[in-house]
Parts: C-alpha cells; structure tokens; sequence
C-alpha cells in the first residue's frame, strides 16, 4: 500500500516578467513562487489501481515525480509499506517502478540491453534479470523488436521497453505517468492487458491519464487533481455518481465547471 498525505511543493520563478498572462493568472503564483503542488492526499492499496486525473498543468506530474523520489516534497508525507519515502528514498526506490512522460531510452543500445542496465541498477543478476526479460517480452509483446537499437524503434516499442524496463525489479508500486500518450489502438490495449496483469498480482498502480475510458476500463479509484489540490478521491463508483451520464461529466463536476453547458 502506498499512501499520500498533504504534499507540497513550490519552485522559484527565475523571472516573473516573462510568464504569460494564463500563468500570471494561475492562483497558484505567490510572488517569486509557482506552487505546483499545494496540498495533494490519496491512497493506492493492493491490487489497486488509480487513475490520477486533472486538466494539463494542474499538478499531476510533480506530484507523480514525488512519488518517484525523483523531487523532494517541501511538505507532506508519502509512506510505502512502512517506508517513509521522503525521509528513506534510495531504500524506496528499491521498492518502486517509475515510468515518466520520456521513455528515455539509450539509442545504440537494443532494448534488451536498456532493460538489462537499469536491472544491474537496481543490483539483480544477470540471469535473474535475463529471465525477467523473457517473461516480459511475452506479456508486452518485445520478441520481434527486443534486440534491435531503440534508436530506430517506433514510439509504441519505446513505451513498451520502456514499461519493462520499470518493472524488471518487480517493484511493490508501479507509477505510470500517461503511458498510452502517443501510442496506437493495438500498442494502447497491450498496455493496458499489462496494468491489469499487475493489478492481478495484486501490485498497486498508479497512472495518470487524459483518457476516461481507461479508467472506466482498469481503475479502482479516482483522484482529480486541480491547481494542486486534491478535488475528489474516492472508488470508481463513488466517481461515476457524481454525474451517472458519463465519467466526461463526472470529472468537469469535480472542477466545479457548469456540466449542463458542456454537452
């Protein structure tokens, strides 16, 4: 189990002149300060999976990168089974499975290559790492493409490689920041068959996403995030009641907009 609990985080804002006027206008811009993140809280059990939603720019991705350990919150806490990530991140680390919106991939390297490095990363054996591959080469359809350079890779086979090569460490939390951006209706399903692979084994996910039917599809629970506050966070079903016409509806209630005006 993972869970959030009031995070915070701001960064400095180098020259305030050259912000736009929708970002000048944004609540979140105190002074010299643009607070990304101001007070998010959820909670992702076993077997769980969690659709983090919110419109571009309201926090989702910080908040995710904090989860990561890849940003230090300014406030707030996040505790994984019993680790206090904030406090103890490279002992988390060890525990999570981080994909961000950039594959990141190393070009000359074939993507068996790129998942076998990050396993030695995260201190496996060779061939402990090597069976991984070959299990996950199944579930995420890589044998046709496994041992070619990603540089000529097409985008649905980086996201694929670069899926597996979050989870090669079989991580106790997987975070997926938009991982069907980008990808086409056959490369989408299969990752989607995966998140539900994990769920199956009971591992908690989290995924952030502009896509509702996903989540109609794969998620336990829903958390909406707007100017870096958490707006709801409950069960899928708990979501849809907010307005039974569709999840489409359901979301623009949690960011207080007029549904009656929006189709």
């Amino acid at each position: 189990m993972i869970s959030i609990s009031h995070l915070a985080k701001k960064f400095a804002v180098e020259n305030p002149k050259k912000l736009s006027e929708q970002e000048k206008k944004d609540p979140r811009l105190k002074g010299k300060f643009f607070h990304s993140v101001k007070d998010v809280s959820f909670t992702c059990d076993k077997g769980e999976v969690l659709g983090l939603l919110g419109p571009n720019g309201a926090g989702k991705t910080t908040t995710l990168r904090m989860l990561s350990t890849a940003l230090k919150p300014d406030g707030g806490e996040i505790v994984l089974e019993g680790v206090n990530v904030v406090r103890d991140p490279l002992l988390a680390r060890k525990k999570i499975g981080f994909l961000s919106g950039s594959t990141g991939l190393y070009g000359k390297l074939t993507g068996r290559e790129n998942i076998t490095y990050f396993g030695q990363l995260h201190g496996m054996q060779l061939q402990a790492i090597q069976q991984k591959i070959n299990e996950l080469a199944d579930t995420l359809d890589l044998h046709s493409f496994l041992d070619r350079r990603c540089a000529n890779y097409s985008t649905g086979m980086k996201q694929r490689i670069a899926i597996a090569r979050t989870v090669v460490h079989e991580p106790k939390v997987v975070i997926l920041d938009e991982p069907t951006t980008g990808l086409d209706i056959m490369a989408t399903q299969t990752v989607l068959n995966f998140i539900r692979g994990l769920k199956n084994q009971g591992v908690p996910v989290i995924f952030s996403t502009h896509h509702l039917a996903e989540v109609d599809e794969l998620c336990d629970r829903v958390s909406v995030i707007n100017h870096g506050l958490t707006e709801f966070d409950d069960t899928i079903a708990a979501f849809r009641e907010l307005a039974p016409q569709s999840l489409h509806q359901a979301f623009l209630h949690t960011l207080k907009q007029d549904v009656s005006s929006c189709g």
